[in-house]
This record gives structure tokens, C-alpha cells and sequence, in this order.
């Protein structure tokens, strides 16, 4: 049974979980989704009205036009289904700023989304997307009936239009465990999605991240019902890795949630871990980011997700 703290593990490794200068804002635009996947974290679904208005949109731009955040990175539930993303991207780009977008393939077959390959092409959209095998048995279970296919035929459109060929359209794909296990070696996964997929459907991608199922949220409730909760946490502690802790995202990253409120990361943000109060959380657009720098990471058990065995970060393995 899972004991130790996070904090009393890193002390014990005599590791030191510090920031660096800030590179990347992850904007977290609400947790509407068209999905319910078994492993998601925030709880997202179709009928979630949590949605980031206009009003908060603009307030974070007018912040970003003041710093040299160069990644801006987002995700929901499904970001395209934030009203105002369209805008939200297009006043990024004309920053000069990059836009990593985490995108469930699925969203790009829906009706009325018809717009969100060529939006992306047309802007240089970095996609992300979720993929979490190359057979659709284990697609299906984890995502649901038939999201196999439909990602399928999401990548064929996005590699009709450039993406994972061409240099400026990069697509990466993620994989998640199915059930109370850690990823394999990613790389090597890798390799194997490459082959599977091109040989099967003629699909290319850029990279692959292999990425921990977090014990947050959905996932959480999973493991208690199936009774492996303690034992997956323990899992974790038993694979804790140094190593990982160098290149773990809250390092480097702000997270802000769809009110505004900041965040380490966005686990963190999913369980109410924010800056400030509860009842006066900070907000980003009062954030100066010298002070930013010094204040510590929070921390909890559920980091032990993102530092055990070749580590796993929004990036994917850190190792």
C-alpha cells in the first residue's frame, strides 16, 4: 500500500523539483467533449458546460502579448468545441507564437467541425491527438464504439493536407495504457505504430508519446471499481525514476484553467491544486512572471504518475 509522499520521495533521492523560465502556457479551454473516455482526467463529456468565454480569452491574450511564452498549448475536453477558438488561434499565430493543439481526431468527422482540418493546415496547428493503439480493439474500449475508424479517417484528412510530411504541419500521436499498467518503452512503440499504421491504412505521423494514465478523476473511479487502486499506486511508487524529474512539464509550463486561474500542471487543475484560494484562486492575467519563478511546485500523490519509469509528461516520456 502506497505510503511515502511525494515530497519525502524526492527528499530521499535528494532530488529538487524547481522551476525554469516559463516556455509554454497550456490554456485548458473547458470540459466539453464529444467523448467519454475510460482514462480521461478532467471528466469530460458532451454534456460538461464548463466553456471559456470570450471575456477570458481576450484577458490572456492581452497577457501573452507581454511575455515570451513561446508555446501555446491547448486542451479541453475537445478544444475546437470552445466557441471562440478559431479567434483564440489566429491572435496567437499573429504573435508569432507557436499552437500545440490537443485534438481527438474524432472531432474532425463530427457535424458543424467540417472546418478544423483546413483551419489547422492553414495556421500551422501542431497537432497532438489522441491514439491510444494501432487495432481497434483497444481504441474502442478505452475511447468507445466505432472512435477507432473515425481517427483513422481523421489522420488520412490530415495527411491529405500535409500532416506528417511536410515540415510546418507536424502530427504527433499519444498513447495511454489500457488499464492499471505503465507504458512500454516509447520508442520502441513508436516503431511500431509507424509500421502498423502505414502498412494498414497509409498513415504517417511525426512522433509518438507514450503517457501514464494519471490517477485523477475518471481514471481514478476506474481503478476503485475494478479494486486495483492501491495497487496501481503503488505501481507508481515502486517505478519512481530521478531521472524523469528534469524534464517534467511544470517545470516549464503554466497551466490556466477555462476561468483563468493558474495552475502547475493541468492534473493539478483537476483537482482544485490552484494558485491563490479556493475562494480567490490568482488569476494569469495578474500574474508577473518573476514572481512566477519563485514560487514552488504543489505537489501530491499523483505525481508519482509522471515519474515512474521512463517518466511522462504532456510531451510524452522524459527519459
Amino acid at each position: 500500500m502506497t505510503t511515502a509522499s511525494f515530497q519525502d520521495t524526492l527528499a530521499a533521492h535528494q532530488c529538487k523539483l524547481s522551476r525554469k523560465a516559463p516556455r509554454v502556457l497550456q490554456v485548458n479551454t473547458g470540459k466539453m467533449c464529444n467523448l467519454t473516455c475510460v482514462h480521461c482526467h478532467v471528466n469530460a463529456g458532451p454534456h460538461r458546460k464548463e466553456i471559456m468565454t470570450l471575456e477570458t480569452v481576450d484577458r490572456i491574450l492581452d497577457w501573452l502579448r507581454h511575455t515570451e511564452i513561446e508555446i501555446v498549448d491547448l486542451t479541453g475536453g475537445t478544444p475546437e468545441m470552445m466557441p471562440h477558438f478559431r479567434y483564440l488561434v489566429q491572435a496567437v499565430r499573429e504573435m508569432g507564437r507557436s499552437v500545440m493543439d490537443r485534438c481527438n481526431l474524432t472531432i474532425l468527422n463530427e457535424p458543424g467541425y467540417e472546418w478544423v482540418a483546413d483551419f489547422h493546415a492553414k495556421h500551422g496547428v501542431h497537432i497532438v491527438a489522441s491514439m491510444p493503439c494501432y487495432s481497434p480493439e483497444n481504441v474502442n474500449a478505452q475511447r468507445g464504439s466505432g472512435v477507432f475508424d473515425s481517427s483513422i479517417q481523421a489522420l488520412q484528412t490530415l495527411n491529405a493536407l500535409g500532416y506528417g510530411s511536410d515540415p510546418a504541419l507536424k502530427l504527433d500521436l499519444v498513447f495511454n495504457p489500457i488499464g492499471a499498467q505503465l507504458p512500454p518503452d516509447q520508442l520502441e512503440l513508436e516503431v511500431d505504430y509507424k509500421r502498423e499504421l502505414k502498412a494498414h491504412f497509409n498513415v504517417v505521423f511525426n512522433d509518438l508519446y507514450a503517457i501514464t494514465n494519471m490517477p485523477v478523476a475518471r481514471f481514478t473511479s476506474y481503478l476503485k471499481r475494478q479494486d486495483s487502486y492501491q495497487s496501481y499506486m503503488q505501481l507508481l511508487l515502486e517505478n519512481f525514476n530521478p531521472a524523469s524529474i528534469d524534464g517534467l512539464m511544470c517545470r516549464d509550463t503554466i497551466s490556466v484553467g477555462w476561468e483563468g486561474d493558474l495552475f502547475d500542471c493541468d492534473f493539478n487543475q483537476q483537482l482544485g491544486l490552484q494558485h491563490g484560494s479556493k475562494a480567490a484562486p490568482d488569476r494569469l492575467w495578474d500574474l508577473d512572471l518573476s514572481d512566477w519563478q519563485m514560487r514552488a511546485i504543489q505537489v501530491g500523490t499523483h505525481c508519482f504518475g509522471c515519474t515512474a519509469g521512463q517518466g511522462s509528461s504532456c510531451g510524452g516520456a522524459t527519459v
